[in-house]
């Protein structure tokens, strides 16, 4: 296991290691509170703790929370409570050359009323950003759309009720506006993907509006999870039925996030555990993604969701290998707000397209997002680690100038 100090070697050998640069926009009081934060978050114990201690808080209503909330974790990996109070950080993220993908984050509920008003905020964002290159993408999570067991009887096929037909439709009505908007506003609609049991309906709903809306070029994504077993295979034969059909593809590639949860439910169902079987397999089918879609720029856009900086290397190595400007429109870069932005400020500096995931919404409506977002970082081995050590070396920098 690295310690501390060989952490920090590693970073000062990569070619992300200009903390200036990454932290243009932070003051000092904001880094510090980053520090403490993440180093809050590194502690496996002590973020369980904070998580329900929060949970509890927020369903009992203390009037308190949201302003706790809102000054760290909230305040860390969030843009506002709207769009327009979001608006602050597109613009700051846009001098640097950084795109925003506003995330509405409101998670958890399954009502056909919250389906419906989730669908028009996504239609908003779309009429919103209209036009606004700092937005280049929408995103939306198939189950704001729907419910999962929903996804799951449609996708194995299951013989489906009156009542559930037509739930169904009204969920096939929801990704079509959306994608249909998307298509005469010309702005990029990206599908975030979910548990592997949802994920074969949601898959082909996605090829369904990729095949009506991406003639002429990609304006529906998929996003395909690598850490998953037979994915590699899936855009294959994904490729062939668009070169049939004649529509182009985009994919947003990711490591994935719900690996325990897999994991679980595959034992207790007893089928085949749907995940690679360590984090090595994992990388390994994340870089055949690379190269799977690098070979295919011509049907295939890319868009790589990755906070790994040999992955993002790599990315940029195959591109100047085959002659490709940074700024070619097939291919793209992601991270997360309030993370990596070592890695996302030093690419935009360097000419490639990058955007960040820019959640948003009421304190209390995100706040299952910002305890997924704590207990992920503190599950992903060496995320937390870097955070603090890039932190550290520029407050460490700016005392010293």
């Amino acid at each position: 296991m690295l310690n501390f100090e060989d952490s920090n070697f590693i970073q000062d050998m990569s070619i992300f290691n200009d903390t200036k640069l990454a932290f243009a926009d932070k003051t000092d009081a904001q880094l510090k509170k980053a520090f403490w934060m993440f180093k809050a978050i590194e502690n496996p114990s002590l973020t369980s703790v904070g998580v329900s201690m929060l949970n509890f808080v927020v369903r009992n209503n203390f009037p308190f929370v949201d302003g706790i909330v809102k000054q760290t974790l909230f305040e860390q990996f969030c843009g506002g409570e709207t769009r327009e109070e979001s608006m602050k950080v597109v613009k700051t993220l846009f001098k640097h050359r950084i795109g925003s993908i506003f995330d509405y984050s409101i998670e958890g509920k399954v009502d056909e009323e919250t389906f419906d008003a989730f669908c028009k905020e996504i239609k908003d964002i779309v009429r919103f950003s209209v036009g606004n290159p700092a937005i280049p993408f929408v995103v939306f999570k198939p189950t704001a759309f729907g419910r999962i067991d929903l996804y799951e009887e449609v996708g194995k096929g299951a013989e489906l009720t009156t009542s559930q037909k037509a739930e169904w439709e009204r969920v096939v009505k929801r990704f079509d506006d959306v994608c249909k908007l998307c298509y005469e506003s010309d702005k990029k609609v990206m599908v975030d993907a979910e548990e592997t049991w949802m994920q074969g309906a949601a898959d082909q709903l996605c090829e369904e509006m990729m095949e009506k809306y991406n003639k002429e070029k990609p304006i529906v994504w998929n996003t395909i999870q690598m850490y998953r077993t037979g994915r590699l295979e899936y855009m294959a034969e994904h490729l062939e039925r668009a070169k049939e059909k004649g529509y182009f593809i985009g994919y947003k590639i990711v490591r994935g996030a719900y690996m325990e949860k897999e994991r679980a439910r595959a034992a207790e169902k007893g089928y085949p555990d749907p995940i690679q079987p360590n984090k090595e397999a994992s990388d390994i089918n994340y870089n055949a993604g690379i190269d799977f879609m690098m070979n295919n720029l011509d049907r295939v856009s890319a868009f790589f969701g990755t906070h790994n900086e040999k992955s993002t290397e790599l990315i940029m190595d195959k591109m100047q290998a085959k002659g490709l400007e940074h700024d070619n429109p097939h291919v793209y870069f992601g991270q997360l707000y309030g993370m990596s932005d070592n890695i996302s400020y030093y690419l935009a500096d360097k000419g490639y397209n990058v955007a960040k995931y820019l959640p948003y919404g009421p304190v209390k409506d995100v706040v299952p997002y910002l305890t997924r977002r704590a207990q992920e970082n503190t599950s992903v081995a060496g995320q937390t680690g870097r955070e603090l050590g890039l932190i550290e070396k520029e407050l460490k920098r700016r005392k010293q100038a």
